[in-house]
C-alpha cells in the first residue's frame, strides 16, 4: 500500500499499487476454447477423445490443440474450455505429481487421487469468484482398477463408465448409453467413440476433422497422433437444411 495526497484538498488517500496486478490475473470471460471431451472405459482400460481445435470466439483460430494430457503413471487427463486455464491446471498436476515423487517411497497418485485434488482446486476457485473455466474428464488405472471422472468450472464432480462434456453431453451420451458395453475391447471401442465425434462434428460448429485419441491400461498410456475420419456431406438435411420448415425462405 502507498500514501497519496490530493492535489484538490490535500486529504491523504491509500492506494493499492496491487489491484490492478490481481485483477488482470483472473480470467474474466474465456478466449480461447477446446470443445468437447469424450472418455469412456473398455475391456482392457480407459479411452478419451478430443479433436484439436481451438476457436478464439467463433473463429477456429488453431487447429494443432492437444487436449489430452498424461498425469504421472496412471492417469489421462482431457480438457473442454479456456485453453489458458488449462495450461494453468497443468502446473498445478506437475507440482503435485513431483511433490509425490519427491518421497520415493514407492507409492504413486491414482487417478482417484487426482480426480479429488481438482475436485478441491475447482470449486476453491470457484469460491473466490475466479474459476477455471473448464470442464475436465480424468480417467486411469491402477493396479487393475479402472477408474473415470469429470469435474467441472464450479466443482460439480462424479464418476461414470462413460463421460463426455460440451456438446458431447448432449450428442455423445446418448449413443453411448444405447452401445456401451464394459467387455468392449480397444478396436470396438475406437469405432463406438469416432461414432461419437462425427457426430460432433456435424453438429457442432467448433468441431475440426482432426482427432486424438488416448489409452491408459495397466501396461501403460498411449497417446496417438491426430488423424481425420472420413466425412460425408450428402445428406438431403445438409444440403437443403430449411427445406419443409415453416417461415423459412
Amino acid at each position: 500500500m502507498e500514501l497519496q495526497r490530493s492535489m484538490v484538498d490535500g486529504s491523504v488517500c491509500m492506494k493499492d499499487s496491487a489491484k490492478s496486478e490481481i485483477s488482470s490475473e483472473r480470467t474474466l470471460y474465456p478466449y480461447v476454447t477446446g470443445t468437447s471431451i469424450i472418455g469412456m472405459k473398455y475391456k482392457d482400460g480407459v479411452i478419451l477423445a478430443s479433436d484439436t481445435a481451438g476457436s478464439y470466439g467463433s473463429t477456429l483460430r488453431y487447429k494443432s490443440v492437444e487436449r489430452i494430457k498424461q498425469v504421472g503413471d496412471h492417469t489421462l487427463i482431457g480438457a473442454s474450455g479456456e485453453i489458458s486455464d488449462f495450461q494453468e491446471i497443468m502446473r498445478y498436476l506437475d507440482e503435485l505429481i513431483l511433490y509425490d515423487k519427491m518421497w520415493d517411497d514407492g507409492n504413486s497418485l491414482g487417478p482417484k487421487e487426482v480426480h479429488n485434488y481438482l475436485n478441491r482446486i475447482m470449486y476453491n476457485r470457484r469460491n473466490k469468484f475466479n474459476p477455471l473455466w473448464n470442464s475436465l474428464v480424468l480417467g486411469g488405472v491402477k493396479k487393475g482398477q479402472k477408474y473415470l471422472g469429470t469435474v467441472n468450472m464450479i466443482g460439480t464432480h462424479y464418476e461414470d463408465d462413460h463421460l463426455a462434456t460440451g456438446f458431447g453431453n448432449h450428442l455423445a451420451r446418448p449413443i453411448l448409453r444405447s452401445e456401451w458395453r464394459e467387455d468392449l475391447t480397444f478396436e470396438e471401442a475406437v469405432k463406438l467413440i469416432e461414432k461419437c465425434l462425427l457426430v460432433l462434428l456435424y453438429r457442432d460448429r467448433s468441431s475440426i476433422n482432426k482427432f486424438q485419441i488416448a489409452k491408459i491400461t495397466d501396461e501403460g498410456t498411449t497417446i496417438f497422433p491426430p488423424y481425420a475420419l472420413k466425412t460425408f456431406w450428402g445428406f438431403s438435411h445438409f444440403q437443403n437444411p430449411s427445406k419443409g420448415a415453416a417461415g423459412t425462405w
